[in-house]
C-alpha cells in the first residue's frame, strides 16, 4: 500500500485556516502538513491562497510575519500551484469559492478545511470536504498507517 501512495498520491487541497494552524500550532494539521512534506499526499494551492496565507501571517501573525519569504519559499517547493481557469459561487463567502476553484481545477479528492461554510457541503462534484481530523482518519484507515 505504502507504494501505491508514492507513486499516485491522493490529491488534496489544505485550505488556509488549516495550514496556518499545522504552521503555527502542530496538533492535527502539523501530521497532514507532514503527509506533504514524505510526499505521502500531493497537495495543491493557488497563487490567490498564497495571498491570503500571506495577508493572515501579516495581520494575526505579526512575530513571524519576518519568516513569510521562507514560508512561501517551502510552500512552492511542496504544494503544486494551480491556475483555476473557472470562477465559482457555490458558497456565499467568494473566498470559499476560490478554495473550491482551485481543488476543481487540481481534481482534488479532498479539501481539508476548518471553514464551516465549506464542511456544510461535505462534497462538492467529486470533493470530499473534510476537517483535518476526519482526512487523518480517513487516510490512516485506507492505507494503514
Amino acid at each position: 500500500m505504502i507504494s501505491d501512495i508514492k507513486k499516485n498520491p491522493v490529491k488534496v487541497l489544505i485550505d488556509t485556516n488549516v495550514l496556518l494552524s499545522a504552521l503555527g500550532f502542530g496538533g492535527i494539521p502539523r501530521q497532514i502538513l507532514l503527509l506533504v512534506i514524505q510526499r505521502k499526499i500531493k497537495a495543491i494551492i493557488s497563487p490567490i491562497l498564497m495571498a491570503e496565507i500571506h495577508e493572515v501571517v501579516s495581520k494575526k501573525f505579526p512575530l513571524i510575519a519576518d519568516k513569510l519569504p521562507i514560508i512561501e519559499k517551502k510552500i512552492k517547493k511542496l504544494f503544486t500551484i494551480v491556475h483555476p481557469k473557472r470562477s465559482l459561487k457555490v458558497v456565499r463567502d467568494i473566498d470559499d469559492n476560490r478554495v473550491l476553484e482551485a481543488a476543481l481545477e487540481e481534481k482534488c479528492k479532498y479539501v481539508i478545511t476548518g471553514d464551516s461554510d465549506l464542511l456544510e457541503l461535505k462534497n462538492y462534484k467529486d470533493i470530499t470536504i473534510v476537517t483535518p481530523r476526519e482526512f487523518l482518519e480517513k487516510f490512516e484507515k485506507k492505507y494503514n498507517r
